[in-house]
């Protein structure tokens, strides 16, 4: 399992486009990937579960990911929510 701490630097948070473009980024890798903010931890493919965690700018969470391909699957997660790819 990989598994990393990253601090959401997209202007505006994860709003509802953000979010659906974070999913389609999850959606790439074959690996489980789970988002955890607080006590909240949801399955990063899942559109309605990324939604329901309510993310802003500057906010912290954990990107944890099993797999073959986990440390792509982290890594990608992480430069989206840097904003370099959004």
């Amino acid at each position: 399992m990989t598994k990393r701490s990253i601090r959401i630097q997209l202007e505006n948070g994860l709003e509802a486009r953000p979010v659906a473009l974070l999913v389609q980024e999850a959606s790439k890798y074959e690996s489980t990937i789970y988002i955890q903010s607080g006590d909240k931890r949801v399955n990063a493919k899942s559109i309605m579960g990324m939604m329901s965690l309510g993310l802003n700018s500057g906010e912290e969470l954990v990107v944890s990911a099993e797999g073959k391909d986990e440390a792509a699957a982290v890594a990608g997660i992480e430069n989206f929510l840097s904003g370099k790819d959004a």
